[in-house]
C-alpha cells in the first residue's frame, strides 16, 4: 500500500478512536450537549446497523461486508491515477472503513455522536469515520468524471491521437 495512503489511513482512524472514546468516557448513552442550539449538538448514539440504520442488529452480516468492501478497494485503488485527490480519496475512505469495522467488531455497534438540526430535520448522528468515508467518496467521483480510473492513466490523455 502507498506510505501516504497509510499515513491518511491512520490519522483518520486515530481521529476517530480518540473522538469516539472521549464521548465514552465523558456522555452516557443517548446523552445529547447542543453546541448551537437547534443546529448542532453532541449527542452519543450507538448504530448496530449501517447508514440511517439500515441493516440493524446484522452485525456479523455487516463486518464480513465490510472486510469486502476492503478488500476491492484495495484491489481497485490501484487502478486509479496515483495524485494528490486521489491518495486523499483512498486514505480516506480506508481509515473510515477501518474506524467503523473497529467499533463493530469490539463493540457490536457503532459510536456516533455528531448530530446536526437541518432546516428542522434531524439528519442521522454520525462520527469521525463516516465524514472521512463520505469525502473520500465525493473524490473518487471526481476522479471519476476526470478519467482516472483507468490502469491509472488518464482518460483523456489516452483518447487524443498523437500529432
Amino acid at each position: 500500500m502507498n506510505k501516504k495512503i497509510l499515513l491518511i489511513s491512520t490519522i483518520v482512524l486515530a481521529l476517530d478512536q480518540i473522538s469516539k472514546a472521549l464521548i465514552d468516557i465523558t456522555m452516557k448513552f443517548g446523552q445529547s450537549i447542543p453546541v448551537l442550539k437547534n443546529f448542532f449538538h453532541i449527542t452519543y448514539y450507538q448504530n448496530s446497523g449501517a447508514a440511517w440504520g439500515i441493516m440493524n442488529s446484522l452485525t456479523f452480516l455487516l463486518i464480513l461486508l465490510t472486510i469486502f468492501i476492503l478488500i476491492i478497494i484495495y484491489r481497485y485503488m490501484y487502478s486509479f491515477k496515483q495524485n494528490k485527490r486521489n491518495i486523499l480519496a483512498f486514505g480516506l475512505l480506508i481509515g473510515g472503513i477501518v474506524g467503523n469495522l473497529l467499533d463493530r467488531i469490539i463493540f457490536g455497534y457503532v459510536r456516533d455522536f455528531l448530530d446536526f438540526y437541518i432546516f428542522n430535520y434531524d439528519f442521522p448522528v454520525f462520527n469521525v469515520s463516516d465524514m472521512a468515508i463520505v469525502a473520500g467518496i465525493f473524490l473518487l467521483i471526481i476522479a471519476i468524471v476526470k478519467g482516472e480510473e483507468v490502469n491509472g492513466r488518464d482518460k483523456g490523455k489516452r483518447n487524443k491521437k498523437p500529432a
